[in-house]
């Protein structure tokens, strides 16, 4: 058996940190991984020295010829693992490998990592899709964003939650709030710099750290700037050791408008930082977000509910020291083993 995850490239990114963990750990069983980048040369997470990466071009840029010699080496590729599993962690990855390995006999797995509704081209999408053998969604509501031919042949399986042998931080936390992901609209950057200018004002020595690249950047700074915030706004960029960066922290939050399940804010659950998500589509905040409980949930776009909740965390220790206890429980349920096994129980493979 071998696995071949298909992905753009591995920058850095929710995604990626999730292939990352899951061909390290079957390598580590000794089923013989790879990893296919079509778009891209990198590989910003530790990978196991025995994992097979191959990179089949750089981005296109929309390139019909660079397409075509792209399609051409994935599909030489395919042909020389004859009886490899196939599973695509993109749309795109999704899409080149169903025309790639047309008339091969391959398993064919689809990871779909976002909120289905919201993708621009979904006759593409879905006549790749319908190519797969099984489709994994990361909730229930993603698997009712497909049509039932796609949804019939669907599995649930979460994201997996690898803190390594961090403990949660003991002591008062520091004056910081966190947030981890790409500067991408998605993400909605903008609506936490807007609830941090305003929480600035009655709290005035937090800082806010931003983890992340991506195409905002610039502007997001800007931002900061025009709200008077810029001197209490770090950018940090990318970074491996994220989790160990914002142990410390006084609180995470997430503001995306949609996400499938934020991986950082899994993690920053089982490290015991009080959480605030926004409860977006696809219902990945509210699956693992107990209201009041593990963490809060405000509504997406909402800056005076976001604001209020840093407000709540950072007004009340006794009770953000009750979140963060509840949200360390998570580590013990999705763990990397447990859910490398849920994949190959979709893929109708063997468990450890």
């Amino acid at each position: 058996m071998k696995i071949v995850f298909v992905i753009p490239d591995m920058p850095g990114g929710g995604t990626e940190r999730v292939v990352a963990l899951l061909a390290n750990e079957y390598c580590r069983r000794g089923i013989e991984t790879a990893i296919l980048l079509f778009a891209g040369h990198e590989t910003a997470y530790p990978l196991d020295e025995r994992i097979e990466v191959i990179s089949v071009g750089g981005p296109s840029g929309g390139r019909i010829a660079d397409r075509v010699k792209r399609l051409g080496r994935m599909r030489v590729y395919y042909a020389r693992n004859k009886g490899c599993q196939i599973w695509a962690f993109s749309v795109m990855g999704a899409v080149f490998s169903a025309i790639a390995a047309f008339g091969q006999r391959h398993f064919f797995l689809v990871s779909e990592r976002n909120d289905p509704n919201r993708y621009d081209h979904k006759k593409i999408r879905n006549m790749a899709y319908r190519f797969a053998d099984v489709v994994v969604c990361q909730t229930e509501d993603a698997v009712g964003g497909f049509p039932a031919g796609i949804a019939k042949k669907s599995a649930v399986v979460p994201n997996p939650v690898d803190i390594g042998a961090l403990q949660p931080y003991e002591g008062s936390r520091e004056h910081r709030i966190v947030a981890v992901g790409r500067l991408e609209p998605q993400k909605n950057h903008k609506l936490l710099l807007h609830a941090f200018a305003g929480f600035s004002g009655i709290y005035p020595d937090y800082v806010l750290d931003i983890y992340g690249k991506g195409e905002l950047e610039k502007e997001l700074k800007q931002l900061a700037a025009t709200l008077g915030i810029g001197d209490r706004v770090r950018f940090r960029g990318f970074s491996d050791k994220v989790k160990e960066e914002i142990n410390s922290a006084a609180m995470y939050v997430l503001s995306s408008d949609y996400e499938g399940i934020s991986n950082s804010m899994l993690e920053a659950l089982a490290l015991g930082i009080p959480v605030i998500a926004t409860d977006c589509p696809i219902g990945g905040s509210r699956m693992y977000v107990e209201d009041g409980v593990n963490g809060l949930l405000v509504s997406i776009g909402n800056k005076e509910a976001l604001q209020a909740a840093m407000c709540k965390i950072a007004g009340d220790e006794k009770f953000a020291a009750a979140l963060g206890r509840e949200g360390y429980r998570l580590g013990e349920r999705n763990k990397v083993g447990q859910i490398a096994d849920k994949f190959l129980e979709a893929a109708g493979g063997h468990k450890r």
